[in-house]
């Protein structure tokens, strides 16, 4: 309780000094679980996935707010004017996985240099974060992403989050089902042939077979990624 106070209170401070103190509870939080390093690895691949968000965001001159962070759910940044287009929503979806798995690698690298299992196991965090992410189901980036192809996309999504949850079952995947679960029901009723749908979802073929390409590139590499590192984790265990 007197977490979530502070969490609040730090909303009236402004942008960047929300962002900080978002960033330092949450960094408070997992350095009690599992040792400041680890902690402050896993919150800087957080804060680069939303960064991500945050330049396409304002790139696309829309009005967005810094990151914030919540412990064991996350960060997040807020569109204060929502995409008028699904080519402005994947443009904004992409660029956070895309940031967050260049941010991975990068800690995988840096990891393979200086054999660093603790720096192994922050990229895989980063990895399997990125990848859970591209589940093709809003509010998760990826379905923000496969919009742009239909979203009927979405009720494919839903049956791969329950799977996950019933091999890894998270406090987290409920509440992404819950959110999920409207978007769902708009995915089942959604009629291409409506006016206000062929306004926002219209997009060229184009760039629909381009943006698809693209997320299934990004989710193999990061599906072979999760995978190889967990096996090296597993080994270095061993």
């Amino acid at each position: 309780m007197k977490l979530l106070i502070i969490l609040l209170s730090s909303l009236k401070w402004g942008k960047l000094a929300a962002t900080a103190g978002t960033m330092v509870i949450s960094l408070a939080v997992y350095a009690s679980l599992w040792g400041w390093r680890f902690a402050a690895g896993f919150i800087a691949l957080l804060f680069l996935h939303e960064l991500g968000h945050y330049i396409a965001a304002r790139q696309c001159h829309l009005n967005v707010g810094a990151p914030m962070f919540i412990p064991f759910v996350g960060a997040w940044i807020n569109l204060k004017e929502q995409p008028m287009n699904v080519e402005t929503e994947a443009y904004i979806a992409m660029a956070g996985p895309f940031a967050g798995t260049l941010a991975s690698l990068a800690v995988f690298y840096w990891a393979r240099q200086t054999h660093s299992s603790l720096l192994l196991a922050v990229s895989y965090t980063g990895f399997f974060l990125n990848l859970f992410n591209l589940l093709p189901v809003s509010p998760l980036d990826g379905g923000r992403i496969t919009a742009i192809l239909s979203p009927r996309i979405w009720l494919f999504g839903a049956p791969l989050m329950v799977a996950l949850f019933l091999y890894r079952p998270s406090p987290v995947l409920i509440l992404v089902a819950i959110i999920a679960f409207p978007k769902l029901a708009a995915a089942w009723r959604y009629d291409p042939s409506v006016p206000e749908n062929r306004a926002y979802y219209g997009v060229p073929f184009a760039m629909k077979l381009g943006y698809g390409a693209a997320y299934l590139g990004l989710a193999a590499l990061l599906a072979i990624m999760t995978y190889e590192v967990h096996v090296m984790l597993a080994g270095a265990r061993a």
